[in-house]
């Protein structure tokens, strides 16, 4: 149906209810003339007399009627399915994809679940945990998490933390048969442990900086993984070195069951940033969800 058939029928419909040209003019906000011209132009285009017109009064014909009854239930159908994507912006509701790396979700996703689900039961929340970096796009996600230097251009993103720094660590035990390292080329005598990327299979170089210095560092050790949790784990049974983010380890740190060092070498980068294709019109469940992570972060 052409927007232009659609006028016509609206305000056909109009007339019936109203009985009268004045005020189904009124409604509709244009001219009485203007209106008449429209019913004669939906009468040329049917065929048929709709509505029969007098000095005093307007009502609809047997062919009228006919028509009017089809189009009240379209109609009423129309205002009610408006009027409940007008209320979705106070009720969010519908489905809600989200891309989130493994890490990020224990952070952020992870503590909110509970609490997210009793306010918004409406949403249809789905989070798939993804370490190889997919394309939102192509995914036919609504958003994802992913650490500010991993993000393109042409994203909208949104921060939810402060920016990250790198630690190097071991067991205290490891280190009682081992010299603590003073300059990241010291790990070359140490049993590190390799982190492999999921996106693409490569292995970690460690990066380092100091000042304008900067180093990138292929680490030697006999255990290599691709989940940060189980570096922790190796990491605190003494397997060796493990390089990772900070915040990842800070509870060993606080609790002496890791040793830090390097500390002056340890680089800061962005932190984690929520992004989405688009700014304009963002779905009343995604705005809530983003509204959610940035009170709780």
């Amino acid at each position: 149906m052409r927007g232009s058939e659609f006028s016509e029928l609206n305000a056909f419909a109009a007339i019936v209810e109203e009985g009268s040209f004045v005020r189904a003019a009124a409604r509709l906000r244009i001219s009485p003339p203007a209106l008449s011209q429209t019913i004669r132009g939906l009468e040329e285009r049917v065929g048929v007399r709709l509505l029969n017109r007098t000095t005093r009064s307007v009502s609809p014909t047997a062919a009228g009627e006919t028509l009017f009854a089809r189009l009240a239930p379209a109609f009423s159908e129309l205002e009610g399915a408006i009027a409940d994507a007008r209320a979705s912006r106070d009720r969010p509701a519908g489905s809600l994809r989200i891309n989130v790396p493994r890490i990020a979700a224990m952070r952020f996703i992870a503590p909110i679940l509970g609490d997210f689900r009793r306010a918004y039961p409406d949403i249809a929340l789905t989070i798939i945990v993804d370490d190889m970096l997919a394309d939102i796009v192509e995914g036919r996600f609504d958003a994802g998490i992913r650490l500010g230097e991993r993000l393109n251009k042409d994203m909208v993103a949104v921060k939810l933390s402060e920016e990250l720094e790198m630690a190097a660590v071991a067991a205290p035990g490891y280190l009682e048969d081992h010299p603590v390292p003073r300059h990241p080329a010291d790990l070359h005598h140490h049993q590190c442990i390799n982190f492999q990327w999921p996106s693409g299979g490569n292995i970690y170089r460690w990066e380092f900086a100091r000042g304008q210095r900067a180093l990138e560092i292929t680490v030697n050790g006999m255990l290599t993984v691709n989940d940060t949790e189980l570096m922790i784990k190796a990491a605190l049974n003494g397997v060796g070195v493990a390089y990772m983010l900070e915040y990842q380890v800070r509870p060993w740190i606080e609790a002496g069951k890791l040793i830090r060092f390097l500390e002056a070498w340890s680089p800061r980068f962005p932190g984690f940033y929520l992004y989405h294709t688009s700014s304009r019109q963002v779905p009343p469940a995604l705005r809530v969800f983003i509204d959610f992570l940035l009170a709780r972060r």
